[in-house]
């Protein structure tokens, strides 16, 4: 099940620009490793299912997962071999928004041996380059 949002407030949104490094949503909150983005770019919610599954299968559905990011973002493409005007082009997916420092992924209730082999396995599903990075203990 590919995950969208249940209601949105446009049907089509402008493309943009992913700029700056992210000031929310950076640090490792509610497990204690998490996967971080090192590139700015656009998640697939298939991509994340994809990872989810990957990340369950590799913890053999020990681990507790958080999936830090939704793909609020309708995109559009018009199809192959078509002239150009004639509008926008229909929904083709929903994506999430990443910029760099984003935390993705955490897991918790895991060693760090099967942590790291799960985001090995999700970072070959992303299609940005990605990090581990483990939990800052609080003062």
């Amino acid at each position: 099940m590919a995950y969208m949002p249940k209601r949105i407030k446009h049907r089509k949104v402008f493309k943009g620009r992913i700029k700056g490094y992210a000031s929310r949503g950076n640090r490792v909150s509610f497990g204690e490793f998490g996967l971080q983005a090192l590139d700015a770019g656009r998640i697939t919610g298939r991509q994340l299912e994809a990872s989810r599954i990957a990340a369950n299968r590799a913890t053999q559905g020990a681990a507790k997962i958080w999936i830090r990011v939704f793909p609020d973002r309708p995109i559009s493409s018009k199809p192959a071999e078509t002239r150009m005007g004639k509008g926008k082009g229909d929904l083709d997916y929903w994506a999430a928004i990443v910029r760099p420092g984003t935390i993705l992924f955490e897991l918790g209730n895991v060693t760090e041996e099967k942590a790291k082999l799960a985001f090995k396995r999700i970072a070959h599903k992303m299609p940005i380059k990605v990090r581990m990075v483990r939990r800052v203990p609080t003062v």
